[in-house]
């Protein structure tokens, strides 16, 4: 499967000459990020840089804007949340140029990591990895409502104000370090639990051995002394 969105000659060389944007929206769940690239030329940076949290959102088969949401960590493709989804969905379908016009439409969505750029492909140009990951929203007709909220919250950032490649460097040591900080403690909780075990088998051997010794100390003998008694008998 393969997504191209179509540009003129005529065009291409207008599109350059304008600044790389990239519009950001607040979704009714704060804590995903919903953004998109103004134009194909910014599309190629968001799929170069994109983060493994990122899902990516088109109109199947028709040219569209590539809209993103970024997840919460811990968060899949398969667990956002429906509203956000809708969201996305509207974004979508209001940046086609020809889908806008539909009565309806299908949008399709994948992470950001299933997405296949190879290089002989056009700009705006990708296909998928993995199909079985692409999921189908059919029949997405205008919601003016949720497409005048987040049109409200639209905030523009130039790509000189954003360091997209940066980002994902920043992103990437962050999640180094938060690995070596939990395999530091679970090393540091193993190594607790074998001390633990190792004192509890110590202590267990200590108490067998004087039981052994008690045992030997309280033995009676034939004429029913034990073997304390005996030997103060002796002293």
């Amino acid at each position: 499967m393969c997504i191209r969105d179509r540009v003129s000659t005529q065009s291409t060389g207008f599109h350059l000459l304008l600044s790389k944007m990239v519009f950001f929206f607040t979704s009714i769940k704060p804590e995903y990020i919903l953004y998109m690239g103004k134009d194909k030329f910014e599309n190629e940076k968001l799929i170069e840089f994109g983060w493994p949290e990122d899902v990516w959102f088109h109109v199947d088969n028709l040219s569209s804007a590539h809209v993103y949401v970024r997840l919460p960590r811990g968060h899949t493709y398969e667990t956002i949340p429906k509203e956000v989804v809708e969201e996305c969905c509207q974004l979508t379908k209001h940046n086609s140029i020809q889908g806008v016009k539909e009565s309806s439409v299908t949008i399709i969505y994948t992470p950001w990591s299933n997405l296949k750029k190879e290089p002989t492909m056009d700009v705006g140009q990708v296909s998928f990895h993995d199909n079985k990951k692409v999921v189908k929203c059919k029949n997405v007709s205008r919601n003016n409502t949720i497409i005048n909220r987040l049109n409200k919250s639209k905030k523009e950032k130039e790509e000189s104000e954003l360091d997209l490649k940066g980002e994902r460097e920043n992103r990437d040591k962050q999640e180094i370090n938060e690995r070596k900080a939990m395999d530091i403690e679970k090393r540091k909780v193993e190594k607790e639990n074998k001390e633990k075990e190792i004192k509890i088998e110590e202590e267990k051997s200590y108490k067998n051995i004087m039981r052994v010794e008690n045992m030997k100390s309280n033995r009676l003998y034939d004429d029913g002394r034990s073997a304390n008694e005996i030997e103060e008998d002796f002293f």
